[in-house]
């Protein structure tokens, strides 16, 4: 039952501190303030430290990497692991290029991650794997449907034991999992991916399930998948019923209204989410 996460996450409002995207950081802090956190975006090495110790998770995005960012997300992610703090990284588009990949490397090897938040190509770029991505977004061999469900969620699960953390891998089906234990959930809406943003927003919603139940990742990370499966594919069914057509503007609004509305009720009833579960 997942709908627990949602409501502890709403009850405990926990403070979470990104160093994300710059392109999509008012959506972050707004898809965070919608279920139930406290967003705050603060980047400045200077202060990074201070306010990782404030906060309840910390979420780390490549998004827009800059060298001058790595002194902030190295500063913020060391004193969250000092102080037993979730980490949750979002290595946006490992496997593009040099800077991208050993600073998403680097992140991995040293901090002790409660979750990593990405696609296929750059789990698999993180872990030395080879391949690539186009752009931030997955290769279009690891978008291919070829691979059945059962084979696909057997591979992220190993990439997981790999990684020793969960990971939270999304794509035309989404697939959670711990190395032990493997989610593999069906959800959301293709118009989501036409929405720059709800990616990073989910990073950060991730990070917030994490913080209000830290000693259950694999199951909040889940929870946050599915919230977010379940908010995107009711924001397009209304946005059918409201306008008749599938404007991306209307939607990313009605996404983020849904994801306010969303109850934990409503997580557990999931009519628009199928899970499936997979033990290794």
């Amino acid at each position: 039952m997942l709908g627990q996460y949602l409501n502890a996450l709403r009850e405990q409002g926990p403070l979470i501190h990104c160093i994300t995207n710059t392109v999509t950081m008012n959506d972050c802090a707004n898809a965070l303030l919608a279920v139930g956190g406290s967003p705050i975006m603060a980047d400045d090495p200077d202060e990074v430290a201070e306010i990782a110790a404030l906060a309840g998770g910390v979420v780390l995005n490549i998004g827009t990497l800059r060298r001058q960012n790595l002194n902030a997300f190295y500063g913020a992610g060391r004193e969250a692991a000092r102080r037993g703090i979730p980490v949750v990284l979002d290595p946006v588009g490992a496997g593009a290029s040099r800077l991208r990949t050993e600073t998403a490397r680097g992140l991995w090897k040293e901090l002790p991650l409660a979750s990593i938040r990405c696609n296929l190509s750059e789990l698999r770029a993180l872990l030395g794997e080879g391949g690539g991505t186009r752009g931030v977004d997955a290769a279009p061999e690891d978008l291919a449907a070829s691979a059945s469900l059962r084979e696909r969620a057997a591979q992220i699960g190993a990439l997981a034991r790999r990684a020793q953390t969960v990971v939270a891998v999304t794509g035309e089906v989404d697939f959670v999992s711990d190395g032990a234990r493997t989610f593999a959930i069906r959800g959301g809406h293709p118009l989501m991916a036409r929405v720059t943003g709800t990616g990073c927003m989910l990073t950060a919603v991730t990070g917030a399930f994490l913080a209000a139940s830290p000693q259950q990742p694999l199951e909040a990370a889940a929870a946050a998948v599915c919230a977010m499966g379940l908010c995107g594919a009711r924001a397009h069914r209304r946005l059918l019923e409201e306008t008749g057509r599938e404007g991306t503007g209307s939607y990313r609004v009605l996404l983020m209204d849904e994801l306010a509305c969303l109850t934990g009720g409503e997580l557990d009833g999931g009519e628009d989410i199928e899970i499936f579960e997979r033990a290794d």
